[in-house]
């Protein structure tokens, strides 16, 4: 086994076949771990989710958004069947050491070059542990190694009015504010709710943001969040509702459809958040709370949550 941090990576591999990865990051929710990572080919990334999910028994889903795909798994062991374009590459054991995730990837040929050299020049990687060199005809097996963060989902609504403003364009620069203080913002997602409210702006959407943050830092971006919200809205009505960890309870996933399909009062928006265990920030008034909250039970399907229910 030889140990190698992004730096002597570049370093030895300067072949021509080595493509890095931008971006690895890894998220922990007790036995879960959600891993993002940013591909090198917007298409080509689809040929990694596909053969993960197929692969792996750890994984449990994978999908693709452009060159980002995420994997949801569980911490343990998978035995790995490689074979040439069935299952071609795989995860073969996630664990959780102190603040570090150990991911120990596996591929035939391509696959096991991306497992360890293109994976470990990515921003965000800590080093890997190389076992195999793959390439050619060989198998490539290596643990990538990332720091432990937690998900962290904030749902925002009502910062317009009718006059002017747009929340969805509000929310991503807070985002962007956000990342710049060392926040990783992974996603941005428009959630349409009821058209028929007569108390809309226009479109009647809220917004979900999904970060991934060091443990710890929990406190300072929601308290963040808050001062550049209140900084910038132009509503009195702004609140946030904030969701942690990985899975989105059943119960609030049944609030975001009703808030798609009909009026909720703030009165069933507090109550259904207090049963959840969902905490809510009022910035500069209560009522965006409802749509807030609406927001974090569909950040993870976003062709539902654009969807509009007549």
């Amino acid at each position: 086994m030889e140990i190698l941090t992004p730096e002597d990576l570049k370093e030895k591999f300067k072949d021509p076949w080595i493509a890095p990865y931008k971006k690895v990051i890894t998220m922990v929710d007790k036995d879960l771990v959600e891993i993002v990572e940013y591909h090198p080919c917007i298409g080509g990334s689809e040929w990694m989710v596909y053969q993960y999910e197929r692969s792996s028994n750890i994984v449990k889903s994978a999908k693709r958004d452009g060159n980002k795909h995420t994997y949801l798994a569980e911490i343990g062991k998978s035995d790995l069947d490689l074979k040439a374009s069935f299952s071609a590459a795989g995860i073969e054991e996630i664990s959780v050491e102190g603040d570090e995730v150990k991911v120990v990837h596996a591929g035939l040929a391509g696959a096991g070059v991306g497992a360890a050299m293109c994976r470990g020049m990515a921003e965000g990687v800590k080093r890997v542990e190389l076992y195999d060199i793959g390439g050619g005809s060989k198998v490539g097996r290596a643990a990538v190694v990332t720091p432990k963060l937690q998900k962290i989902v904030i749902g925002i609504d009502d910062t317009d009015t009718k006059e002017e403003g747009a929340t969805w364009t509000l929310a991503n620069n807070v985002g962007i504010e956000l990342s710049k203080m060392g926040f990783e913002y992974i996603n941005h997602v428009i959630v349409q709710l009821y058209p028929h409210n007569p108390n809309k702006t226009q479109n009647c959407v809220s917004i979900a943001l999904v970060f991934a943050i060091k443990p710890g830092d929990r406190k300072r971006i929601i308290e963040e969040t808050r001062k550049l919200l209140k900084k910038h809205t132009l509503s009195s009505k702004t609140a946030i509702a904030v969701l942690d960890g990985i899975i989105i309870p059943e119960r609030l996933k049944k609030y975001a459809e009703a808030a798609k399909k009909s009026m909720i009062s703030l009165e069933e928006a507090e109550k259904a958040a207090e049963e959840i265990g969902i905490q809510l920030v009022e910035v500069t008034g209560a009522e965006g709370k409802i749509g807030a909250l609406a927001a974090l039970g569909l950040y993870d399907d976003i062709n539902e949550a654009v969807k509009v229910y007549y």
